[in-house]
C-alpha cells in the first residue's frame, strides 16, 4: 500500500512541511529508514538522525526546531509518538480488514452465531451458543468454549483459549497463547493434610479496548467474575487470579502476578515481575516498581512503592542509599572504638 504525505497528514491531523505528494510504502526506524519509508522523531536523543535519515517522510512534534537542513518531507503534529501510534493502528486495521470468511477445517457448533465481516481461521473451535460480533477476527487454532461472547472488532490471535461463559468486549486484542477463564487456584485444606478442590463456577469479563499480551493467564472467578476493565493493558506472561478486578486504563508489565480477590484501581502502573498478594486493594494511580512484593493494601491514591515487602518509593531509595554506606560506617565505627580504647588506656596509665 502506498500513501502520500497529504493523506497521512489528514489521518493524524498534521501539517505537511515539504512536498505533500511524497509517497511512502512502509515504515522504518529513523536511524535506518530508506527512501520510500516513513519514520518519526519523538525522543530528543535521536534528533541527530533527523538530518541524516534516508526516510522520505518523518513525523515530528510541532515544536521541533531544525538545526540543520532536512531532506525528508515533515509532518508536524502535537505529539509525534501518539500520532505514529494512531497511524500504525490505522495501518493494522486496513491489514486485518482483508481477513474475512471461514477457513477449513474449523468446527462451528450449529448454535453459534456471528456477525458481518467475521474471520474464523482454520482449526478453530466454536462451542455451543458462542456469539461473535461484527468484524471479529479469530485466528487459527483458537478455542472458544460454550456460551463465550466476543463483541465487535475484537482480534483473537492464534492458539488463544477462552473457556466457557467468558465475555470479551469490543476492540479487544488477545495475543497468541493466552488462556482466559481457566480455573482459579482454589483448594480447601482437609484434616488429613490433603486439599479438596473448590469448583470455580464464575467467569472472566474483559471490557472494551483491553489488550492482553501473549501467554498470559486470567483465571475465572470462584463465584461472580474476574474483571479486566476498559482500557487496561496487560503484557506477556501475566497471571491474574480468580475474582481479581483490574481497573480502567491500568497497565501491568510482563511476569507480574496478582493473587485472588485483589482489587486494583484505575490508572495503576505495575512493573515487571511484581507480585501482589490476595484480598487487598490498590488505590487509583498507584505505581508499583518492578520486582516489588506488595503484601498489604495501598490506600493512598497516586502513591509509588518499591521493594519487597513494598513500601513508599522515596523512603525506599533513602534506605538503599544508607545501606550502601554501611560498610564504610562499620569501618568508621571500628576506628572510633579503637580511638576510644587508646584514650582510655592513656588516661588509666
Amino acid at each position: 500500500m502506498q500513501f502520500t504525505a497529504a493523506q497521512i497528514a489528514m489521518i493524524i491531523n498534521g501539517k505537511v512541511e515539504g512536498n505533500p505528494e511524497t509517497l511512502v510504502h512502509s515504515f522504518g526506524k529513523i536511524e535506518e529508514a530508506q527512501a520510500g519509508q516513513l519514520s518519526f522523531l519523538a525522543n530528543p536523543k535521536y534528533e541527530e538522525y533527523l538530518y541524516r535519515t534516508s526516510a522520505s517522510l518523518v513525523i515530528v512534534n510541532a515544536a521541533q526546531e531544525l538545526k540543520e537542513p532536512v531532506n525528508a518531507t515533515l509532518i508536524r503534529v502535537a505529539d509525534a509518538y501518539s500520532a505514529f501510534a494512531t497511524l500504525l493502528s490505522k495501518y493494522q486495521e486496513m491489514a486485518t480488514q482483508k481477513l474475512s470468511g471461514i477457513q477449513e477445517p474449523a468446527y462451528i457448533s450449529k448454535s453459534a452465531k456471528y456477525g458481518q465481516q467475521v474471520y474464523i481461521g482454520a482449526f478453530s473451535y466454536l462451542g455451543e451458543n458462542v456469539v461473535l460480533g461484527n468484524n471479529v477476527k479469530i485466528f487459527p487454532n483458537v478455542f472458544l468454549g460454550d456460551n463465550v461472547k466476543i463483541n465487535d472488532n475484537t482480534i483473537v490471535h492464534p492458539g488463544v483459549k477462552i473457556y466457557h461463559d467468558c465475555v470479551i468486549g469490543k476492540n479487544v486484542t488477545i495475543h497468541a497463547g493466552t488462556v482466559v477463564g481457566s480455573d482459579g487456584f482454589g483448594f480447601a485444606p482437609q484434616a488429613d493434610g490433603s486439599f479438596k478442590k473448590v469448583p470455580q463456577i464464575g467467569n472472566v469479563v474483559v471490557e472494551d479496548f483491553v489488550e492482553i499480551g501473549a501467554n498470559a493467564a486470567i483465571d475465572r472467578a470462584t463465584i461472580g467474575s474476574t474483571i479486566i476493565k476498559s482500557g487496561a493493558k496487560l503484557d506477556n506472561l501475566i497471571q491474574v487470579a480468580h475474582n481479581v478486578e483490574v481497573g480502567n486504563n491500568t497497565v501491568i508489565a510482563a511476569q507480574a502476578g496478582v493473587s485472588g480477590s485483589t482489587k486494583i484501581g484505575n490508572n495503576v502502573m505495575i512493573g515487571g515481575q511484581a507480585g501482589i498478594v490476595g484480598h487487598i486493594q490498590i488505590a487509583d494511580g498507584s505505581k508499583i516498581n518492578a520486582q516489588s512484593g506488595v503484601s498489604k493494601s495501598i490506600k493512598t491514591p497516586n502513591a509509588a512503592v518499591t521493594g519487597s515487602p513494598a513500601f513508599e518509593y522515596t523512603s525506599a531509595l533513602r534506605s538503599q542509599a544508607v545501606s550502601r554506606k554501611l560498610p564504610d560506617l562499620e569501618k568508621r565505627i571500628a576506628e572510633l572504638e579503637q580511638l576510644v580504647k587508646q584514650l582510655l588506656t592513656e588516661k588509666v596509665g
